[in-house]
């Protein structure tokens, strides 16, 4: 083997590299790798260029030994987990790498050995050291700070000792001298002297006690500043030791890759079992890998091969035969305004408002009011205005329809496969518009509605009525003129846990779109409200939807990540696979629930990869270039200041003619707060709860004397309420009992007509 010139290993500080030979195995035998000893670990990279973003392997020199085989060879080993046998080019060099690993070694165990003997015995004088894989020249400037602190405090300590001897002395003097009885102008300059000697003792003396209290604080604390720093380590070496494993999944990645690829250009199955020989990594003491830390990916996705590009779908086999018209489906520009009614383009669009006045800035003492709430129902709780938003549940349910495009584009879809996409997206998109609304939306009132008619602008009409109160439960219907219907009953579950509050919305949501006959549905996830007591509040989404359609079977498993510290992935990240009736997969969504989704076209798949924790090989999809099926609106200017409300939410609150007496936009308590009256919405909104338990008592003695008439049994409901747009019945997909639009709503108003409406405001 012809050896390349090596050259010789160069000195930086603590840090020594240079080329060194390392076995590998037996096929490729000694392969020259770059090495680098900083801070007792030595370190190793297939070149120069991979030290930014990809070790090979570290070894801690604190444990290990180092023995010498023959004039070049020299063998570093930590106990048997790793091993490296090294050759250097010459006899010269190698006892270069000797003197200095036993110079990195010497030094990383007495650091170490210095760590640990300081966590009891800790004085001004000593300081913590970090340990080799910890340490580092930031550790050593705070080694040989902390010294240098203490090399100060002993020299006040001295000088303390003098000053009280010296001081002493002076005094004796002075005093001696004034026992002579000098008169004149002696005795006066000798009195004014005993005067500032006497100042000068007492300020020195109060010099020296400051120095004493700073001395006995310092030692008192000694020990937990010590923990502090020994976490701080501790962190790092995790930080280290994980990226680390990064780098390592990533090269495995890389492999895997290839060796599909090279599974995919042959016809053999037995190379389809893995990468051959060439393939093979020339190190096989490195070919260890790990999971990730925190939940591992159900599935990993990597770019198709070239030639699925090239290929028709006629000659692709086991694919879906709708791929073509899928793909120009999905490329299909932003859908135009409603061309079936043009004469409405020539009525002018109403001009909606774009700023609400901003949020006062009033201070509140929150721990006062939660700490009797812990364990609580939210609903159940008296909360003033201060922790509102000025909208209501209502009209929160409605600002879902802020993507409406999406179903727009899902109804003029070929494929049920890829107008699961758009529908999936849709589910996503909902919870774009809570990233910074930290604000809780007002509880809506028995028998409030809240109407969203949209027709002109949108092609779409909304319609929200509280339907029930304990639970709280509103039902919610809209119908579009694009081919497409949108209902939902949800019942908020909400819980106060001290530190955080849980928001778990129950109920299904329902989409049918008339091309094709196609019903979905799906429910939401769990939202938190974290810091609620110290810090900045700030939400998160967790959980898992299974969007189903009824019809054909298709089903798009989604997947929201939770936050987590560690995690390496980005944060509000969402996954999801789209899969027909046999489990097929023919799409991936990926993403974040606050930012955008894009979809990829599933070309092939097959099980390998790293096995997951709990032994399962995960799903490797082959997909196409990935492309965004959607992406949040940009806030409005001023936001900040606004609640941070959308474009559309700024306009829900905004009052309109015809609309019903019980409609959200009339409910004073929350058109004051959102005027910036909050003490006034307080005592009005006490006074709106207070009407409605009137009203609920009034009507349990009602049904308690309708029982008594009929002498029904005692199973009978204590409340008759009945909503007024909406009726009670079983839903035939989910079995459930629901709340469905029964009509009449758009009739009354265009007549107006609410004799029937109640009187809640």
């Amino acid at each position: 083997m012809s050896e390349p010139k090596t050259p010789t290993p160069t000195p930086a500080g603590d840090t020594y590299k240079g080329w060194v030979f390392k076995w590998t195995n037996y096929i490729k035998g000694y392969q020259r790798r770059w090495f680098v000893l900083s801070n007792g670990l030595l370190s190793y990279y297939r070149t120069q260029a991979e030290m930014g973003h990809t070790c090979r392997g570290t070894i801690n020199l604190a444990t290990a030994t180092i023995t010498v085989d023959d004039a070049c060879n020299f063998v570093i080993s930590n106990g048997g987990a790793q091993t490296y046998h090294l050759k250097a080019s010459c006899e010269v060099e190698r006892q270069r790498w000797i003197t200095a690993l036993e110079l990195a070694k010497a030094k990383a165990a007495r650091m170490q050995a210095e760590s640990d003997d300081s966590g009891d015995d800790f004085s001004p004088s000593s300081a913590p050291v970090a340990p080799g894989q910890g340490g580092g020249s930031q550790n050593s400037e705070v080694q040989s700070a902390l010294r240098t602190l203490g090399s100060k405090v002993e020299d006040l300590s001295t000088c303390n000792d003098l000053i009280s001897k010296h001081g002493s002395a002076l005094q004796r003097s002075l005093s001696e001298l004034d026992s002579l009885r000098l008169t004149g102008e002696a005795g006066d300059k000798i009195r004014q002297v005993t005067e500032r000697a006497t100042l000068f003792r007492i300020t020195s003396n109060a010099m020296i006690n400051a120095c004493r209290d700073f001395l006995t604080l310092a030692q008192a604390h000694s020990k937990r500043w010590q923990k502090a720093l020994q976490a701080e380590r501790d962190q790092r070496v995790r930080l280290e030791e994980t990226l680390e494993q990064l780098a390592k999944q990533h090269n495995h990645l890389e492999r895997a890759f290839r060796g599909a690829a090279q599974a995919n250009a042959t016809a053999d199955n037995k190379s389809a079992a893995g990468p051959g020989k060439g393939e093979a990594s020339d190190e096989d003491d490195d070919n260890e890998f790990f999971d990730a830390m925190e939940e591992a990916p159900e599935f990993i996705t990597v770019p198709a091969d070239p030639q699925f590009h090239k290929r028709s779908s006629s000659n692709i086999s086991g694919f879906n035969s709708e791929m073509c018209p899928d793909d120009q489906s999905l490329n299909e520009e932003p859908l135009a305004m409603n061309q079936e009614s043009p004469s409405q383009e020539l009525v002018p669009l109403k001009k909606r408002r774009t700023r609400i006045p901003d949020k006062p800035n009033y201070s509140l003492n929150l721990w006062s009011i939660m700490k009797n709430c812990i364990g609580k129902e939210l609903s159940k709780i008296p909360m003033p205005v201060n922790f509102n938003e000025p909208i209501s549940m209502l009209q929160r349910l409605s600002e879902d329809l802020e993507y409406h495009e999406l179903l727009d584009k899902a109804s003029k879809c070929q494929s049920s496969l890829e107008q699961m996409c758009y529908v999936a997206a849709f589910s996503v998109s909902s919870y774009s518009t809570t990233v910074y609304r930290t604000g809780k939306p007002f509880n809506p009132l028995l028998g409030e509605t809240y109407e969203l008619d949209r027709r002109r602008e949108s092609g779409y009409r909304s319609l929200c009525e509280q339907v029930s109160h304990h639970p709280p439960a509103a039902a919610h219907h809209v119908i579009s003129d694009r081919g497409w219907t949108l209902r939902q009953e949800i019942t908020v579950a909400s819980k106060f846990r001290g530190k955080y509050l849980s928001i778990m919305p129950l109920g299904t949501i329902h989409a049918i779109f008339e091309k094709g006959n196609n019903h979905y549905t799906w429910k939401k996830v769990t939202t938190t409200v974290h810091n609620i007591i110290v810090g900045k509040l700030w939400i998160d989404q967790s959980g898992e939807i299974d969007v189903v359609n009824h019809t054909t079977g298709d089903r798009c498993h989604l997947k929201f990540a939770p936050y987590s510290y560690f995690s390496r992935d980005v944060a509000r990240k969402v996954t999801g696979v789209v899969m027909d009736k046999d489990g097929k997969a023919h799409y991936v969504l990926s993403g974040t629930w606050d930012e955008k989704m894009e979809f990829s076209r599933v070309m092939q798949s097959s099980r390998g990869g790293e096995n997951g924790t709990e032994g399962k090989q995960k799903t490797v999809y082959q997909t196409l270039k990935a492309r965004e099926v959607w992406r949040r609106n940009p806030l409005p200017d001023g936001a900040e200041t606004m609640y941070y409300f959308t474009a559309l939410a700024l306009t829900l609150n905004e009052p309109e003619e015809g609309v019903a007496p019980t409609d959200s936009r009339r409910r004073p308590d929350q058109r004051l707060m959102e005027d910036g009256r909050w003490e006034e919405a307080n005592a009005e909104k006490q006074r709106l709860e207070e009407k409605q338990r009137s009203a609920r008592r009034e009507r349990e003695r009602e049904a308690a004397s309708q029982r008594t008439s009929s002498q029904s049994e005692e199973g009978a409901p204590h409340d008759n309420y009945q909503a007024l747009w909406f009726e009670r019945c079983e839903d035939r997909i989910t079995g459930e009992q629901i709340h469905i639009y029964k009509g009449g709503y758009w009739e009354a108003k265009d007549r107006g007509s609410w004799e029937g409406c109640p009187d809640i405001f």
